[in-house]
Parts: C-alpha cells; structure tokens; sequence
C-alpha cells in the first residue's frame, strides 16, 4: 500500500492501518533454511529469508500474524501520551496505574518493551520508541529531513484466511526506491508502541505478490539488510537462517501492522 500524503493525511493513514492491522525447493540456501526452521517451534520466527531467495516462481514458508483490530492497543495522542511515565525505572507505578500484578504476562511484556526500548542502539544505528503517531511522524521527518516527502509501505492481506503458516509461491517483486528507510514495529504495551529505527548501513525495500498454499493473496513488504556486521551475534535471524554474524545479508517480511516510511522519489 503506497500513500501520498499530507501531514494529516497521513496521521489519518496510520490511524486507520493501526485499527484495520488489527511445491520442491532446488536452491541448496532455501533446504538449508527450511531445515533450521523445522527445528524452531516458534513459527513466528519464520519470516527471515536470503536476497536470493527473491525469485520468481520460488516458494518460501512465512507466518504472517492475524491480528483483529478489536483487540488492538489503543492509539494515543501525544497530549496523552505524555501523561505517562515511559521509562523502566517507573516499571512499578506502570504496573499499578495499569492494574497489573507483577510477574504476570502482561507486566513481563511491559517490561520487556520498556528494556528494548532503552536498549543502547548498534552502531549506525538511530531508534526510538514511538508512544504517539505525531511521535512516529516527528522521528521519520528527523531522519528524512522536514522538507523530505514521505510515504508509508505496508504488507496487505488481500484475502481473509486463518491459516498463520503456510508456503507462499512468489508471483511478483517490485524494489521501492529507498535510500533511506524507517522501519516501525509493533511493540507488547497497554497502548499503541512503535519500536522505529533507521540504518546507516544498506537496506533494500521491495513489495512481493504472494500466493499461499491454500489460495490466499498477499501483498507482504519485505526488508532486505546487506550488510549485518554491526548486529548481535545471538541475532535470532541468524540462527534462523543457520549462518554466521555479518556473512549474509538477511532479509525479513513484514506484519500487517508493521511499516515502513520511504521517501517520495
């Protein structure tokens, strides 16, 4: 999904993405990654891929999350959002302001979001967390520069399935010009959180047609690093993929409630 917008326009855009979001292989890379990920039992983890492996015609497995938008976080404005400590050193009277007992899912996911978000970036790295979209918005026209036209590119699911996992047949790919790009990435918290970073090093942007195993059409986003020496050795992509700490560029599709903003060129 490619948007032109305005300012507003595209607050109003990522209002509506947030409340809607809610066959034999023959490359030796592809049964090599196939065969790691058959020993992770987290299938959320298979959404890594190899540059190669975007071909025409190839099948790779990706779980795509369904999530409905009822039980979505609530969107906040900045106004709001500013009320609220965001801050691991507040974790106590989060958890008391947002009637949580500690040690339960929900306060292990608070703090979990609230310890990556004062993570200490990799090098060339720029990130923060998003509490707002006038946030969001502000930290995307810091790294594009106020003058800069941006757009949002999103995964579309364009049938209704329940089926997370499955084979997907590439049908089509399509690079989006990108020198610079800002990924945003849902983040477990009592409200909307976006994890947002951009990468000094190379990253490539390209929008894939898919066909499922059972029929279903997506239009799924997919970032390709090329270049991931500066990222932790216990990265899981790595041990996804079964390869070694910056040896491979390393490439992953992204959930319908997920983004990433691209400028206009």
């Amino acid at each position: 999904m490619d948007v032109k917008l305005s300012l507003c326009c595209l607050l109003l855009h990522l209002l509506i993405l947030l409340g809607a979001s809610n066959g034999v292989e023959t490359d030796m890379r592809i049964e090599q990654v196939h065969s790691h990920m058959h020993h992770h039992t987290d299938s959320s983890l298979i959404v890594f891929f190899f540059v190669e492996d975007l071909k025409q015609g190839n099948t790779i497995p990706i779980y795509f999350p369904r999530r409905e938008s009822d039980s979505s976080p609530r969107v906040l404005s900045r106004e709001e959002a500013d009320l609220i400590p965001f801050s691991s050193q507040e974790l106590d009277n989060l958890l008391h302001y947002f009637s949580f007992t500690q040690g339960s899912p929900q306060a292990i996911a608070i703090e979990d979001t609230l310890r990556q978000c004062e993570t200490k970036h990799i090098k060339g790295e720029t990130k923060t967390c998003a509490t707002s979209l006038e946030s969001m918005l502000d930290f995307a026209k810091g790294i594009f520069g106020s003058e800069t036209e941006i757009k949002i590119v999103s995964t579309v699911h364009l049938t209704l399935s329940n089926t997370l996992l499955q084979k997907y047949k590439v049908i089509g790919i399509q690079e989006i010009p990108a020198p610079k790009t800002v990924a945003c990435h849902t983040m477990p918290y009592p409200y909307a959180v976006y994890y947002c970073h951009y990468q000094e090093s190379e990253s490539k942007v390209f929008k894939v047609s898919l066909t499922g195993e059972n029929g279903d059409k997506v239009e799924a986003i997919a970032v390709c690093h090329m270049d991931t020496s500066q990222w932790s050795r216990n990265h899981v992509a790595f041990k996804v993929l079964g390869i070694t700490h910056g040896s491979h560029p390393v490439c992953h599709f992204f959930p319908a409630d997920n983004f990433v903003w691209v400028p206009i060129v």
